[in-house]
């Protein structure tokens, strides 16, 4: 007979977790790969690519230094985070200065991107210069972040982050 330890009673993020959405404390639930938020649901463990899965809306999310990251399938997702977190810095005194968004997302973004006048070879996002990371091989992390955002202390001139997608 096979003794179950308390660690394989829980799925592999371990008996509690963040919920994603909220980042209120959640329980995970015994002999499952489940964890449950009474706020937004139950949220299922991808064995294969350890992603967090939200049962209800099938939007995924990996973790990444003790932080979960939405995992976008479709361009408006990543355009409208990027554009929260832009204007969650303005609402904190900063303007954001440029964009590094994760190469995976490269076709997904690229249709929305602006050409510069001034330079060719410069794309832009929101009025932001366009970068994109490493590969996912190269620097772990890009495997799980979708973006970073440079800033600076001040107030945006005329705040451009506004514009519709």
């Amino acid at each position: 007979m096979r003794t179950v330890t308390s660690t394989q009673q829980y799925p592999i993020f371990g008996s509690e977790i963040k919920c994603p959405h909220c980042r209120q404390i959640i329980p995970a639930l015994i002999l499952t790969d489940t964890y449950l938020c009474p706020r937004h649901g139950a949220f299922e463990v991808n064995l294969n690519c350890q992603d967090l899965v939200h049962l209800q809306s099938d939007r995924q999310w990996r973790l990444w230094d003790d932080e979960w990251y939405r995992q976008h399938t479709h361009s408006d997702g990543i355009r409208f985070e990027i554009h929260e977190s832009i204007d969650r810095l303005y609402t904190q005194g900063y303007r954001a200065t440029k964009v590094t968004i994760a190469h995976r997302y490269m076709d997904l973004v690229s249709p929305y991107l602006e050409i510069s006048a001034i330079a060719s070879n410069l794309q832009r996002l929101y009025g932001l210069t366009v970068d994109f990371s490493p590969s996912e091989v190269q620097e772990l992390r890009w495997g799980t972040i979708n973006f970073e955002l440079e800033k600076e202390l001040g107030v945006p001139k005329g705040y451009p982050y506004f514009r519709s997608f």
